[in-house]
Protein backbone atom coordinates (compact mmCIF):
# COMPACT_ATOMS: atom_id res chain seq x y z
CA UNK A 1 0.00 0.00 0.00
CA UNK A 2 1.41 3.59 -1.12
CA UNK A 3 1.32 6.11 1.85
CA UNK A 4 -0.52 9.01 1.25
CA UNK A 5 -2.19 11.67 3.59
CA UNK A 6 -6.02 12.69 3.52
CA UNK A 7 -8.67 12.11 0.73
CA UNK A 8 -12.26 14.53 0.57
CA UNK A 9 -14.39 12.19 -0.95
CA UNK A 10 -17.44 14.26 -1.81
CA UNK A 11 -21.02 12.57 -2.62
CA UNK A 12 -19.77 10.02 -0.13
CA UNK A 13 -23.38 8.78 0.44
CA UNK A 14 -23.90 8.29 -3.66
CA UNK A 15 -23.36 4.98 -5.46
CA UNK A 16 -19.18 5.73 -6.25
CA UNK A 17 -18.56 7.80 -3.57
CA UNK A 18 -19.58 5.70 -0.20
CA UNK A 19 -17.79 2.61 -2.31
CA UNK A 20 -14.36 4.80 -2.44
CA UNK A 21 -14.44 5.74 0.61
CA UNK A 22 -15.56 2.35 2.09
CA UNK A 23 -12.14 1.07 -0.07
CA UNK A 24 -9.92 3.57 0.98
CA UNK A 25 -10.50 3.49 4.26
CA UNK A 26 -10.59 -0.50 4.47
CA UNK A 27 -6.99 -0.29 3.01
CA UNK A 28 -6.31 2.18 5.99
CA UNK A 29 -6.24 5.33 4.29
CA UNK A 30 -7.53 8.55 6.24
CA UNK A 31 -10.58 9.58 4.48
CA UNK A 32 -12.54 13.07 5.11
CA UNK A 33 -16.60 11.52 4.29
CA UNK A 34 -18.33 14.77 2.55
CA UNK A 35 -22.06 15.52 2.33
CA UNK A 36 -24.50 17.46 2.61
CA UNK A 37 -25.69 15.63 6.04
CA UNK A 38 -22.44 14.17 7.42
CA UNK A 39 -23.71 10.73 7.21
CA UNK A 40 -21.36 8.56 9.03
CA UNK A 41 -18.97 6.51 6.67
CA UNK A 42 -17.48 3.97 9.12
CA UNK A 43 -13.58 4.69 9.76
CA UNK A 44 -13.77 8.31 8.03
CA UNK A 45 -14.03 11.72 9.55
CA UNK A 46 -17.23 12.93 8.35
CA UNK A 47 -17.02 16.54 6.47
CA UNK A 48 -20.38 18.19 6.58
CA UNK A 49 -20.50 19.94 2.77
CA UNK A 50 -22.47 21.53 -0.21
CA UNK A 51 -21.81 22.27 -3.40
CA UNK A 52 -23.71 25.10 -3.05
CA UNK A 53 -22.66 26.52 0.70
CA UNK A 54 -19.52 27.75 0.71
CA UNK A 55 -19.11 28.20 3.79
CA UNK A 56 -18.50 23.96 4.10
CA UNK A 57 -15.66 24.11 1.77
CA UNK A 58 -12.65 25.54 4.04
CA UNK A 59 -13.88 23.30 6.76
CA UNK A 60 -13.90 20.41 4.86
CA UNK A 61 -10.83 20.62 2.64
CA UNK A 62 -8.55 21.22 6.15
CA UNK A 63 -5.76 18.88 6.54
CA UNK A 64 -6.62 17.30 3.08
CA UNK A 65 -4.37 16.64 0.00
CA UNK A 66 -6.27 14.88 -2.45
CA UNK A 67 -9.71 14.81 -3.09
CA UNK A 68 -12.30 12.71 -4.93
CA UNK A 69 -14.61 15.14 -7.13
CA UNK A 70 -18.83 13.95 -7.89
CA UNK A 71 -20.21 16.72 -9.81
CA UNK A 72 -23.50 18.40 -8.20
CA UNK A 73 -26.40 16.57 -9.64
CA UNK A 74 -28.51 17.81 -11.98
CA UNK A 75 -26.70 20.95 -13.10
CA UNK A 76 -26.47 22.00 -16.54
CA UNK A 77 -23.37 24.38 -15.48
CA UNK A 78 -21.05 22.56 -12.82
CA UNK A 79 -17.86 24.28 -13.73
CA UNK A 80 -19.29 27.91 -12.24
CA UNK A 81 -19.53 26.14 -9.17
CA UNK A 82 -16.71 23.71 -8.58
CA UNK A 83 -14.29 25.90 -10.28
CA UNK A 84 -13.58 27.95 -7.64
CA UNK A 85 -14.14 25.43 -5.48
CA UNK A 86 -10.69 23.62 -7.20
CA UNK A 87 -9.06 27.14 -7.01
CA UNK A 88 -9.68 27.03 -3.35
CA UNK A 89 -8.58 23.24 -2.98
CA UNK A 90 -5.10 23.91 -4.50
CA UNK A 91 -4.81 27.16 -2.16
CA UNK A 92 -5.52 24.93 0.70
CA UNK A 93 -2.79 22.31 -0.34
CA UNK A 94 -4.64 19.95 -2.49
CA UNK A 95 -2.39 18.42 -5.25
CA UNK A 96 -4.01 15.78 -6.64
CA UNK A 97 -7.93 15.52 -7.80
CA UNK A 98 -9.73 12.73 -9.02
CA UNK A 99 -12.92 13.88 -11.42
CA UNK A 100 -15.86 11.59 -11.92
CA UNK A 101 -17.44 12.22 -15.63
CA UNK A 102 -19.07 10.12 -17.73
CA UNK A 103 -18.20 8.13 -20.86
CA UNK A 104 -20.54 10.52 -23.08
CA UNK A 105 -19.02 13.67 -22.15
CA UNK A 106 -15.42 14.27 -23.74
CA UNK A 107 -12.56 16.84 -22.32
CA UNK A 108 -14.25 20.30 -22.85
CA UNK A 109 -17.53 18.90 -23.63
CA UNK A 110 -20.24 19.94 -22.19
CA UNK A 111 -21.40 20.26 -18.28
CA UNK A 112 -18.90 18.58 -16.49
CA UNK A 113 -16.36 18.16 -19.64
CA UNK A 114 -15.44 22.03 -18.80
CA UNK A 115 -14.21 20.66 -15.36
CA UNK A 116 -12.09 17.65 -17.01
CA UNK A 117 -10.34 20.47 -19.45
CA UNK A 118 -9.25 22.69 -16.64
CA UNK A 119 -8.03 19.71 -14.12
CA UNK A 120 -4.97 19.65 -15.36
CA UNK A 121 -3.84 23.16 -15.12
CA UNK A 122 -4.80 23.28 -11.73
CA UNK A 123 -3.33 20.06 -10.14
CA UNK A 124 0.26 18.38 -10.93
CA UNK A 125 -1.70 14.85 -10.28
CA UNK A 126 -4.77 14.06 -11.92
CA UNK A 127 -7.47 11.65 -13.05
CA UNK A 128 -10.55 11.82 -14.76
CA UNK A 129 -12.89 8.82 -14.90
CA UNK A 130 -15.34 8.46 -17.47
CA UNK A 131 -17.16 5.07 -16.40
CA UNK A 132 -20.20 4.08 -18.89
CA UNK A 133 -23.54 3.51 -18.06
CA UNK A 134 -23.65 2.20 -14.07
CA UNK A 135 -25.00 -1.85 -13.58
CA UNK A 136 -26.60 -0.66 -10.53
CA UNK A 137 -29.45 1.21 -12.63
CA UNK A 138 -31.09 -1.76 -12.87
CA UNK A 139 -30.50 -2.73 -9.04
CA UNK A 140 -31.17 0.66 -7.00
CA UNK A 141 -33.19 3.85 -6.73
CA UNK A 142 -32.68 4.41 -10.66
CA UNK A 143 -35.76 4.84 -12.80
CA UNK A 144 -34.66 1.98 -14.49
CA UNK A 145 -34.86 -0.67 -11.22
CA UNK A 146 -38.10 0.88 -10.40
CA UNK A 147 -39.80 -0.13 -13.76
CA UNK A 148 -38.60 -3.46 -13.48
CA UNK A 149 -39.29 -3.66 -9.85
CA UNK A 150 -43.12 -2.56 -10.72
CA UNK A 151 -43.88 -3.46 -13.73
CA UNK A 152 -41.43 -5.94 -15.08
CA UNK A 153 -40.53 -3.70 -17.95
CA UNK A 154 -37.46 -1.57 -19.06
CA UNK A 155 -38.26 1.21 -20.95
CA UNK A 156 -35.70 2.96 -23.69
CA UNK A 157 -35.17 4.71 -26.76
CA UNK A 158 -31.70 2.73 -27.38
CA UNK A 159 -33.10 0.04 -29.72
CA UNK A 160 -30.66 -2.56 -30.16
CA UNK A 161 -27.61 -0.29 -28.93
CA UNK A 162 -24.75 -2.32 -26.79
CA UNK A 163 -23.69 -0.69 -23.62
CA UNK A 164 -19.79 -1.58 -21.46
CA UNK A 165 -22.11 -1.21 -18.41
CA UNK A 166 -19.82 -1.02 -15.21
CA UNK A 167 -19.88 -2.22 -11.64
CA UNK A 168 -19.99 1.09 -9.88
CA UNK A 169 -17.37 -1.55 -6.99
CA UNK A 170 -15.24 -1.48 -10.09
CA UNK A 171 -15.62 2.65 -10.64
CA UNK A 172 -13.72 3.03 -6.94
CA UNK A 173 -11.74 0.30 -7.23
CA UNK A 174 -10.26 2.28 -10.26
CA UNK A 175 -10.46 5.67 -8.11
CA UNK A 176 -8.67 4.04 -5.07
CA UNK A 177 -5.67 3.57 -7.61
CA UNK A 178 -5.90 6.97 -8.98
CA UNK A 179 -5.96 9.03 -5.40
CA UNK A 180 -3.44 6.41 -4.11
CA UNK A 181 -0.62 5.50 -5.98
CA UNK A 182 2.20 6.65 -6.04
CA UNK A 183 1.96 8.68 -9.32
CA UNK A 184 -1.66 9.53 -10.67
CA UNK A 185 -2.61 8.63 -13.86
CA UNK A 186 -2.36 12.40 -15.57
CA UNK A 187 -5.05 11.38 -18.26
CA UNK A 188 -8.90 10.30 -18.47
CA UNK A 189 -9.90 6.72 -18.12
CA UNK A 190 -12.87 5.47 -20.15
CA UNK A 191 -14.54 2.24 -17.48
CA UNK A 192 -16.45 -0.49 -18.83
CA UNK A 193 -17.92 -3.87 -17.63
CA UNK A 194 -16.16 -6.91 -19.05
CA UNK A 195 -19.08 -7.28 -21.87
CA UNK A 196 -21.22 -4.71 -24.36
CA UNK A 197 -24.78 -5.87 -23.60
CA UNK A 198 -28.18 -4.06 -25.03
CA UNK A 199 -31.11 -3.65 -22.89
CA UNK A 200 -32.88 -7.02 -24.59
CA UNK A 201 -29.28 -8.36 -23.29
CA UNK A 202 -29.86 -6.91 -20.08
CA UNK A 203 -33.27 -7.82 -19.46
CA UNK A 204 -32.59 -11.42 -20.45
CA UNK A 205 -30.01 -11.65 -18.00
CA UNK A 206 -31.89 -10.44 -15.15
CA UNK A 207 -34.91 -12.58 -16.14
CA UNK A 208 -32.51 -16.00 -16.03
CA UNK A 209 -30.83 -14.65 -12.44
CA UNK A 210 -33.52 -13.89 -10.75
CA UNK A 211 -36.48 -15.83 -12.15
CA UNK A 212 -38.57 -12.57 -12.54
CA UNK A 213 -39.50 -12.47 -16.13
CA UNK A 214 -38.05 -8.84 -17.41
CA UNK A 215 -38.55 -7.57 -20.75
CA UNK A 216 -37.08 -4.26 -22.81
CA UNK A 217 -39.80 -1.81 -24.46
CA UNK A 218 -38.49 -0.47 -26.94
CA UNK A 219 -39.59 3.25 -27.74
CA UNK A 220 -38.81 6.56 -30.06
CA UNK A 221 -37.00 9.19 -29.22
CA UNK A 222 -39.99 10.85 -28.72
CA UNK A 223 -41.52 8.26 -26.57
CA UNK A 224 -39.03 8.47 -24.18
CA UNK A 225 -38.56 12.36 -23.99
CA UNK A 226 -42.36 12.85 -22.94
CA UNK A 227 -42.26 9.51 -20.87
CA UNK A 228 -39.38 10.92 -19.12
CA UNK A 229 -41.08 14.66 -19.00
CA UNK A 230 -43.32 13.33 -16.60
CA UNK A 231 -40.62 12.72 -13.92
CA UNK A 232 -37.80 15.30 -14.60
CA UNK A 233 -38.03 19.28 -16.27
CA UNK A 234 -38.36 18.54 -19.81
CA UNK A 235 -34.83 19.77 -21.28
CA UNK A 236 -33.44 17.30 -18.78
CA UNK A 237 -35.61 14.62 -20.46
CA UNK A 238 -34.43 15.84 -23.84
CA UNK A 239 -31.24 15.34 -23.05
CA UNK A 240 -31.60 12.02 -21.24
CA UNK A 241 -33.73 10.85 -23.92
CA UNK A 242 -31.35 11.84 -26.60
CA UNK A 243 -28.47 9.66 -24.82
CA UNK A 244 -30.24 6.59 -25.28
CA UNK A 245 -30.70 7.74 -29.50
CA UNK A 246 -27.00 7.86 -28.85
CA UNK A 247 -26.66 4.22 -27.63
CA UNK A 248 -28.81 3.25 -30.48
CA UNK A 249 -26.90 4.87 -33.03
CA UNK A 250 -23.73 2.72 -31.11
CA UNK A 251 -21.89 5.04 -29.06
CA UNK A 252 -21.31 3.17 -26.16
CA UNK A 253 -20.75 -0.04 -28.04
CA UNK A 254 -17.44 -0.76 -26.69
CA UNK A 255 -15.15 -2.18 -23.65
CA UNK A 256 -12.19 -1.26 -22.18
CA UNK A 257 -8.94 -2.72 -20.33
CA UNK A 258 -8.85 -0.07 -17.71
CA UNK A 259 -10.21 -1.41 -14.32
CA UNK A 260 -8.47 -4.98 -15.44
CA UNK A 261 -4.90 -2.74 -16.27
CA UNK A 262 -5.11 -0.18 -13.25
CA UNK A 263 -6.41 -2.89 -10.57
CA UNK A 264 -4.92 -5.73 -11.56
CA UNK A 265 -8.19 -7.72 -11.86
CA UNK A 266 -11.20 -7.97 -14.62
CA UNK A 267 -14.38 -6.16 -14.11
CA UNK A 268 -17.38 -7.68 -12.71
CA UNK A 269 -19.61 -8.99 -14.70
CA UNK A 270 -23.40 -8.03 -15.29
CA UNK A 271 -24.40 -11.34 -13.97
CA UNK A 272 -21.96 -12.05 -11.17
CA UNK A 273 -23.17 -8.70 -9.82
CA UNK A 274 -26.65 -9.75 -10.08
CA UNK A 275 -26.21 -12.97 -7.77
CA UNK A 276 -24.27 -11.19 -5.46
CA UNK A 277 -26.92 -8.69 -4.77
CA UNK A 278 -29.82 -11.55 -4.96
CA UNK A 279 -27.52 -13.49 -2.25
CA UNK A 280 -27.18 -10.37 -0.19
CA UNK A 281 -30.85 -9.77 -0.29
CA UNK A 282 -32.11 -13.17 0.17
Amino acid sequence: MTTTGTTLVIGATGTTGSRTAAQLTAAGHRVKAASRRATPVAGAEPAPFDWYDPATHAAALDGVDRVYLIPPLGDSDPAATMLPFLHQARTAGVHRAVLLSSSAIPEGGPAVGTVHQALPDLFTQWAVLRPSWFMQNFTGTHAHARSIRNEGIIWTATASGRVGFVDAADIAAVAVRALTDEQAPNTDLVLTGPEALSHDDVAAVITEATGRPVVHRRLSYEQMRDRLTTQVPVEFAAMLAGMDRAIAEGVEDRITDTVQRLTGRPPRTFRALLERETRSSG
